[in-house]
């Protein structure tokens, strides 16, 4: 597996791999998903020795005090095979001098959420509370994901 920084995905594999783990809400406008993957701080993805794109990451950053880590995606097929661990190990060493290192998953509630946050706690993160900090949110319309 090749993990790499990437300036400009293809927007054929990108719609592949988050129509994959379910993420229609972001497939419905493509545009404005490759204008936000070209707007991202950084974009890393993880691909087999064939070139096939197995998952992406992606932050927004202002690579002083805080990175925001916006996605991390990992084809279904992929996961548990080291695909996610590669990539967010990657962002961590990459942001190392960041003060906060932060993202956003769904409530441990939801299968996905459950299984996303044993996941984070594996790589090292904590939730906020745990570490004395409350997050706030200003609620938009989220249909799905």
């Amino acid at each position: 597996m090749i993990v790499s920084q990437h300036s400009s995905p293809d927007p054929v594999e990108i719609f592949k791999l988050y129509e994959s783990v379910d993420w229609q809400i972001d497939t419905r406008d493509m545009d404005k998903l490759c204008r936000a993957l070209e707007n991202s701080h950084i974009v890393i993805t993880a691909r087999d020795e064939s070139g096939a794109l197995l998952g992406l990451a992606r932050t927004v950053s202002d690579d002083e005090v805080v990175c925001y880590v916006q996605d991390v995606a990992v084809k279904p097929e992929f996961h548990r095979q080291g695909v996610g661990c590669a990539l967010v190990r990657w962002l961590v060493e990459r942001y190392a001098h960041c003060r906060y290192f932060l993202l956003t998953t769904d409530p441990d509630t939801t299968p996905e959420g459950s299984r996303n946050h044993a996941f984070y706690r594996r790589m090292g993160l904590h939730p906020l509370a745990d570490e004395g900090l409350t997050g706030f949110i200003l609620p938009r319309d989220r249909t799905t994901r």
